[in-house]
């Protein structure tokens, strides 16, 4: 749901980049139908919140860009799709250009959002931004157990045409990669607080799967 203050939260960002208030208004209201679409579950307008709060609360060296990224990072979302990365990120920069951000930056915000596709690949070390932006994209997976049990069950209906016989095979490879990953949250902070309990949830979920699927709500 668009609320008054992620509404806010959106023109307070963009107005000087873009002094045209109608243009940005319009961008919103694009953005916020796409990300409350039906199909979608979890990758909605609370996801987006969820991700500027988390990156809000930390230093960030362009402050800017990483709230761009998390803006467009998932304003194309298929389920049936491997090109929602790419696609979200042309998205961003068919806006931007018609905004005073320089180019390089415009890339920036591009990178960020194609960096999103694959969490498990290695990632340049001292980039502390982009680190940040990875790992709150990824926060939902420490989440108290109510909630990321949530969460997978958003995911599910996401895709929702695809049969279990499917998905279920398809999902518990995408669990075992995470769990396999030397490093889920490569900022300090977000690793102390979420490491363990992601690995927790990421096992139960594979656990379940492997036993047959989700547990009723």
């Amino acid at each position: 749901m668009l609320t008054p203050t992620l509404a806010a939260r959106w023109h307070a960002l963009t107005a000087p980049l873009l002094p045209d208030a109608a243009h940005c208004e319009a961008e919103l209201r694009r953005l916020a139908a796409a990300y409350e679409a039906p199909e979608r579950h979890y990758h909605t307008l609370a996801h987006i919140e969820n991700l500027l709060d988390r990156v809000g609360a930390h230093p960030l060296q362009d402050a800017v860009v990483v709230e761009l990224a998390a803006w467009f990072h998932d304003a194309v979302y298929n389920a049936l799709r491997a090109d929602n990365e790419a696609k979200s990120a042309e998205w961003a920069l068919a806006f931007l250009q018609s905004t005073s951000l320089a180019p390089a930056r415009c890339e920036r915000v591009a990178d960020l959002i194609r960096r999103t596709q694959d969490h498990t690949q290695p990632q340049p070390p001292t980039d502390a931004d982009l680190l940040l932006f990875l790992d709150a994209d990824l926060s939902i997976l420490g989440a108290p157990v109510a909630a990321y049990w949530a969460y997978a069950r958003q995911v599910r209906r996401e895709y929702r045409l695809v049969p279990d016989l499917l998905y279920r095979p398809g999902r518990r490879k995408v669990l075992a990669k995470l769990l396999a990953a030397p490093v889920l949250f490569h900022t300090p902070s977000l690793r102390e607080e979420l490491d363990a309990a992601a690995r927790r949830n990421l096992q139960a979920e594979l656990d379940a799967w492997e036993q047959g699927g989700l547990p009723a709500e």
